[in-house]
Order: C-alpha cells, then structure tokens, then sequence
C-alpha cells in the first residue's frame, strides 16, 4: 500500500505539463503562498514566547526518546514556555502532549504531506495551523521561536538544525539558543563536523561550533533556554 501511494505520488510530480500551464500555476501559487503567510503571522504573533521542538515523526510512544521529548516540552511550559512541533505523530506528538499535560501554549504546524502527517490530539484547537509549502512553515518556526530543541530524527530534524545554524551565522537572524538532545545519537555528526568541515576542510569556523549545544537531559535543554534569556535579557524574535 505504501510503495503505491509513493508510486501515485512520484507520477504526479512528473507528469507532463505544457508551458501554459506552468506559468498559470505559477502565478496563482503566489496567492496561496501569501495567504499561507498572512493566517501564519496573525494566528502566531498572539501565542507568546516559544520553543520549537523538532525530531523524528516515526519515533514510537514506548520509545524512550518519545518519553524524554515529552518531559523537555513539560519542562519548558514550567518556566513559561509554549511549544512549537510540526504537528505530526512521533517526537511531535510527543512535545505538544508534553505542554498539552503542562498546561502551556500547544502550537502545531503541520504541512500537507502524500504518505504521513496527520495532526496529533495535543494541539490546542486555536494553534493548529495547515501549510502546503514547506518554506512558509519553516519561517514561522524561526520567526516565533525563542529557541530550538532538537531531539533524534531523520532529514527533516536535520534540516531544521542546518538551516537554524546557517541563518544564525550569517546574521540573518539574531542569535537564538539551539539545543541537541541526546550525546550518543549526535555524537558522531557531531565529531564529523569538527574534524572534517572545521579541522581538515576548514568550512566552518571555531566559534560556529559555539552555535549550539548537546546535552542529554531535559532539564539541562531546558537550563539551556532559561539561561540564555536571563543572560541576556533578548526580547521574542517578533
């Protein structure tokens, strides 16, 4: 059933289109793009200060990872922090069930995916936003968050993580706490970042390895977050 869909979904995208087309769809895209920004800034500009969780979708509620996800969302709605998750199942599900039962602000963003993301029961009715374009779901993670906490996860974690680095280290936004959770998973990237894009290859910088840190607990993650501000004392991204 799986390969199926994948299949159905692979022939969508490569079915043939004339030229006409692609410039009509283009041009009305534009409208859905705009609207996607629009109902995202003024649904997320009433939710307060909040953190971005990300980690993987697959991820089982007997997992410990799963476990853990919950207890750092909990923790962070203790200090008063909302959490914001891509809505799915797995470590998302984990994070909003985490703020749902702390009684904190439950955001999710969910996008509009062909073979997995449906939103999970923990998201506040109010805080349950629906993307098409990946992009537009990605800047209001940046825009409304007070900081990012990255647990385990595949390409998309990854590509969170990545790209909150890269738009820190070139100044394109302010400088904003970014945390791993979890030595052993992150380890090895870790030492591949320092010894082949630091030391042999000389792609990074020192002080870039400064932009983030691992811990392995929730409340080292969430002492992290706590700290930073208190430091120093940086008003919301927005």
């Amino acid at each position: 059933m799986t390969e199926n869909k994948e299949d159905d979904s692979i022939k969508k995208v490569f079915e043939p289109k004339n030229w006409n087309d692609i410039r009509s769809n283009d041009s009305w895209a534009i409208f859905k793009i705009m609207s996607e920004f629009v109902n995202g800034y003024e649904a997320l500009a009433k939710i307060g200060p909040c953190v971005s969780i990300f980690g993987s979708a697959r991820t089982k509620p007997d997992h410990p990872y799963y476990k853990l996800t919950e207890d750092v969302a909990y923790e962070l709605t203790q200090k008063g922090y909302g959490v914001i998750t891509g809505g799915g199942p797995g470590m998302m599900e984990a994070a909003n069930k985490g703020a749902n039962r702390g009684g904190g602000t439950s955001v999710g963003l969910n996008i509009d995916l062909p073979m997995e993301q449906e939103p999970n029961p923990y998201i506040d009715n109010d805080k349950n936003l629906d993307f098409d374009y990946f992009f537009v779901r990605k800047v209001m993670f940046v825009k409304y968050s007070q900081g990012f906490i990255v647990m385990p996860g595949g390409f998309g974690t990854l590509d969170e993580f990545f790209e909150s680095l890269t738009l820190i280290q070139t100044y394109k936004i302010g400088r904003f706490p970014v945390v791993l959770v979890g030595k052993k998973f992150w380890g090895g990237l870790l030492e591949w970042i320092k010894t082949t894009l630091l030391e042999a290859e000389n792609n990074i910088s020192a002080a870039d390895l400064e932009l983030f840190q691992l811990v392995d607990t929730a409340a080292e993650a969430v002492q992290i977050i706590e700290d930073f501000y208190k430091r120093y004392m940086l008003k919301p991204n927005f």
